[in-house]
C-alpha cells in the first residue's frame, strides 16, 4: 500500500508542478503546502481537478469537489486513494 500511496503522491505532484510551470511559478512543493499559497488560482484548481480525473481515469463525485479535498497534495492524495480503493471494491 505504501508504494501505491507514493506513486499517487508523485503523480499528483507532477500535475501540480506542470500547472505551476505553465504559470511561470517556481516554488518548493511539500505534500502539506496549501496549493493556493504555492500559486494555484481558482482556474488552476479546476484544471488540476480535470488533470487528476484524466491521470487516474475516474470522475470525482460532485460531493467530493470541495476546498478541503483540494487544499494540498496530501489531501488530494487521500481523495484519489479513497476513490481508487472504492473502485477496486466495486
Amino acid at each position: 500500500m505504501q508504494a501505491l500511496e507514493t506513486n499517487i503522491r508523485s503523480r499528483i505532484e507532477t500535475l501540480v508542478r506542470e500547472i505551476l510551470v505553465q504559470n511561470s511559478v517556481s516554488v518548493e512543493l511539500s505534500p502539506e503546502a496549501l496549493l493556493v499559497d504555492v500559486g494555484l488560482t481558482s482556474m488552476d484548481m479546476v484544471n488540476l481537478m480535470l488533470a487528476v480525473e484524466a491521470e487516474f481515469d475516474f470522475t470525482i463525485p460532485q460531493e467530493l469537489i470541495t476546498p478541503e479535498n483540494f487544499q494540498s497534495v496530501a489531501t488530494l492524495e487521500r481523495l484519489v486513494a479513497d476513490q481508487l480503493q472504492a473502485a477496486e471494491a466495486a
